[in-house]
């Protein structure tokens, strides 16, 4: 399952290269634009574990640092540094772990507009947890693979799917954003002999962003 999700991804992003190069041969007298600033804002998060573990959403923040390039007219590309917490609820909060990413998404950027605009991202993103942290346990003694197992898989990768709002003031950006982000890595090793076939990280956010343009 884990070799189809990267053929997947794969595909978007060598169709997104494709639509690239095909923009910037139609256009090259946009004057382009170069933004840095900073997002943030609370996400949701929860785990999708087969077998199937009842589960609630974790509420927790991130945030960071957006660079984006603007090169053709409503088209760019954009990469984040992010600090994110992710992680699971079981039900009833019996047992919470939270997972702290520093995540890098490299994104498509398109948009709508000129004063006010709309706007998508879409594009893959990496990531690698710093630390894991059980903020609820209420029956310390269980065996449950998912509460006696460290994190197995630091490194994560997946999807990020993104729509918002943005108000351009002279040279400064506001937005408004809300994105979906799915990863193809699992947290805990899935071979033959192990628990769980899946356990894939499932988060979206909403975050308010403030950049100012430098070119």
């Amino acid at each position: 399952m884990q070799q189809r999700a990267q053929y997947k991804i794969t595909g978007v992003i060598s169709i997104l290269f494709i639509f690239l190069s095909f923009a910037d041969a139609q256009n090259n007298k946009f004057q382009s634009e170069t933004y840095i600033g900073i997002t943030g804002g609370p996400n949701a998060s929860m785990v999708y574990f087969r077998p199937q573990v009842v589960q609630d959403f974790l509420f927790a923040y991130q945030g960071g640092l957006t660079v984006r390039y603007i090169n053709e007219k409503s088209l760019g590309l954009q990469a984040e540094i992010n600090y994110t917490q992710r992680g699971w609820s079981e039900k009833d909060k019996s047992f919470v772990k939270r997972l702290d990413y520093i995540e890098v998404p490299f994104l498509t950027h398109v948009y709508f507009g000129d004063k006010a605009r709309f706007f998508f991202n879409i594009g893959p993103k990496i990531g690698y947890l710093l630390h894991e942290t059980v903020i609820q346990n209420v029956n310390p003694a269980s065996t449950n693979e998912q509460h006696v197992q460290p994190i197995q898989n630091k490194f994560d990768y997946g999807l990020a799917l993104g729509l918002g709002c943005m108000f351009k003031i002279k040279k400064q950006l506001i937005q408004l954003e809300g994105r979906g982000n799915f990863s193809a890595s699992d947290l805990f090793s899935n071979d033959r002999r192990d628990y769980f076939d899946n356990s894939n990280l499932i988060h979206g956010s909403v975050t308010l962003g403030w950049l100012i343009q430098v070119k």
